[in-house]
Protein backbone atom coordinates (compact mmCIF):
# COMPACT_ATOMS: atom_id res chain seq x y z
CA UNK A 1 0.00 0.00 0.00
CA UNK A 2 1.27 3.42 -0.84
CA UNK A 3 0.92 6.20 1.69
CA UNK A 4 0.13 8.42 -1.30
CA UNK A 5 -3.33 6.86 -1.65
CA UNK A 6 -6.26 7.68 0.59
CA UNK A 7 -8.44 5.16 2.37
CA UNK A 8 -11.19 5.95 -0.14
CA UNK A 9 -8.83 5.21 -3.03
CA UNK A 10 -7.76 1.97 -1.34
CA UNK A 11 -11.42 0.93 -1.13
CA UNK A 12 -11.91 1.71 -4.83
CA UNK A 13 -8.82 -0.30 -5.81
CA UNK A 14 -10.06 -3.24 -3.76
CA UNK A 15 -13.46 -3.12 -5.46
CA UNK A 16 -11.80 -3.08 -8.88
CA UNK A 17 -9.71 -6.13 -7.96
CA UNK A 18 -12.78 -8.05 -6.82
CA UNK A 19 -14.56 -7.27 -10.09
CA UNK A 20 -12.00 -9.51 -11.81
CA UNK A 21 -13.57 -12.58 -10.17
CA UNK A 22 -16.69 -14.16 -11.59
CA UNK A 23 -17.89 -15.97 -8.47
CA UNK A 24 -17.65 -16.00 -4.72
CA UNK A 25 -15.49 -19.12 -4.51
CA UNK A 26 -12.77 -17.23 -6.41
CA UNK A 27 -13.29 -14.17 -4.21
CA UNK A 28 -12.96 -16.28 -1.05
CA UNK A 29 -9.75 -17.77 -2.39
CA UNK A 30 -8.43 -14.29 -3.15
CA UNK A 31 -9.25 -13.16 0.41
CA UNK A 32 -7.41 -16.22 1.79
CA UNK A 33 -4.42 -15.47 -0.46
CA UNK A 34 -4.34 -11.88 0.83
CA UNK A 35 -4.24 -13.24 4.38
CA UNK A 36 -1.24 -15.41 3.55
CA UNK A 37 0.67 -12.22 2.68
CA UNK A 38 0.24 -10.62 6.11
CA UNK A 39 3.53 -9.70 7.79
CA UNK A 40 4.76 -11.86 10.65
CA UNK A 41 2.93 -11.41 13.95
CA UNK A 42 5.32 -12.62 16.67
CA UNK A 43 3.95 -14.91 19.38
CA UNK A 44 4.88 -12.39 22.09
CA UNK A 45 2.27 -10.02 20.57
CA UNK A 46 -0.47 -12.63 21.05
CA UNK A 47 -1.51 -11.28 24.43
CA UNK A 48 -4.94 -10.73 25.93
CA UNK A 49 -4.79 -6.95 25.50
CA UNK A 50 -4.38 -7.44 21.75
CA UNK A 51 -7.09 -10.08 21.40
CA UNK A 52 -10.32 -9.03 19.72
CA UNK A 53 -13.47 -10.13 21.50
CA UNK A 54 -16.48 -11.11 19.39
CA UNK A 55 -14.58 -13.18 16.84
CA UNK A 56 -15.24 -16.90 16.45
CA UNK A 57 -11.58 -17.54 15.73
CA UNK A 58 -8.60 -16.08 17.56
CA UNK A 59 -7.71 -12.59 16.33
CA UNK A 60 -4.96 -10.37 17.67
CA UNK A 61 -4.47 -6.75 16.66
CA UNK A 62 -1.94 -4.23 17.86
CA UNK A 63 -1.25 -0.66 16.80
CA UNK A 64 1.37 2.03 17.02
CA UNK A 65 1.46 5.67 16.04
CA UNK A 66 4.32 6.60 13.72
CA UNK A 67 4.78 10.09 12.33
CA UNK A 68 1.10 10.91 12.76
CA UNK A 69 -0.13 7.69 11.15
CA UNK A 70 -1.69 4.69 12.83
CA UNK A 71 -0.10 1.40 11.88
CA UNK A 72 -1.94 -1.85 12.65
CA UNK A 73 -0.56 -5.38 12.81
CA UNK A 74 -3.00 -8.28 13.09
CA UNK A 75 -3.35 -12.01 12.57
CA UNK A 76 -5.89 -14.79 13.01
CA UNK A 77 -5.65 -18.54 13.34
CA UNK A 78 -8.30 -18.86 10.60
CA UNK A 79 -7.31 -18.39 6.94
CA UNK A 80 -10.42 -16.51 5.82
CA UNK A 81 -10.24 -14.19 8.84
CA UNK A 82 -6.58 -13.43 8.16
CA UNK A 83 -7.72 -12.46 4.67
CA UNK A 84 -10.38 -10.14 6.07
CA UNK A 85 -7.68 -8.61 8.29
CA UNK A 86 -5.54 -8.02 5.20
CA UNK A 87 -8.46 -6.20 3.55
CA UNK A 88 -9.03 -4.01 6.61
CA UNK A 89 -5.34 -3.19 7.02
CA UNK A 90 -5.06 -2.27 3.38
CA UNK A 91 -7.79 0.32 3.81
CA UNK A 92 -7.12 1.58 7.34
CA UNK A 93 -3.49 0.96 8.32
CA UNK A 94 -0.82 3.66 7.97
CA UNK A 95 -3.37 6.47 7.81
CA UNK A 96 -3.86 9.53 10.00
CA UNK A 97 -6.32 8.75 12.84
CA UNK A 98 -8.83 11.36 11.63
CA UNK A 99 -8.87 9.82 8.13
CA UNK A 100 -9.47 6.38 9.62
CA UNK A 101 -12.27 7.72 11.81
CA UNK A 102 -13.89 9.51 8.85
CA UNK A 103 -13.67 6.61 6.36
CA UNK A 104 -16.87 4.60 6.26
CA UNK A 105 -16.51 0.90 5.35
CA UNK A 106 -18.44 1.29 2.08
CA UNK A 107 -16.52 -1.66 0.62
CA UNK A 108 -18.45 -4.10 2.85
CA UNK A 109 -21.74 -3.50 1.05
CA UNK A 110 -20.10 -2.87 -2.34
CA UNK A 111 -18.30 -6.23 -2.22
CA UNK A 112 -21.28 -8.01 -0.70
CA UNK A 113 -19.13 -9.23 2.19
CA UNK A 114 -21.93 -8.85 4.71
CA UNK A 115 -24.16 -11.09 2.57
CA UNK A 116 -21.52 -13.71 1.77
CA UNK A 117 -19.93 -14.18 5.18
CA UNK A 118 -21.46 -16.37 7.85
CA UNK A 119 -23.05 -14.42 10.70
CA UNK A 120 -20.16 -15.29 13.04
CA UNK A 121 -17.55 -14.17 10.48
CA UNK A 122 -19.51 -10.98 9.85
CA UNK A 123 -19.65 -10.31 13.61
CA UNK A 124 -15.89 -10.84 13.81
CA UNK A 125 -15.29 -8.49 10.89
CA UNK A 126 -17.34 -5.80 12.61
CA UNK A 127 -15.49 -6.41 15.90
CA UNK A 128 -12.16 -5.86 14.10
CA UNK A 129 -13.50 -2.75 12.41
CA UNK A 130 -14.79 -1.54 15.76
CA UNK A 131 -11.33 -1.89 17.28
CA UNK A 132 -9.77 0.08 14.42
CA UNK A 133 -12.30 2.91 14.84
CA UNK A 134 -11.96 2.86 18.63
CA UNK A 135 -8.17 3.20 18.43
CA UNK A 136 -8.40 5.95 15.79
CA UNK A 137 -10.92 7.87 17.89
CA UNK A 138 -8.80 7.59 21.02
CA UNK A 139 -5.59 8.64 19.25
CA UNK A 140 -7.30 11.48 17.35
CA UNK A 141 -8.75 12.94 20.56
Amino acid sequence: MSIDTTAEQAQQELLEEFELFDNWMDRYQYIIDLGKQLPDFPNEWKRDEHKIQGCQSNVWMRHRLEEGRLHFDAISDAAIVSGLIAVLLRIYSDRPPAEIRDTQPDFLAALGLDKHLSPTRSNGLHAMLGRIYEVAERVAA
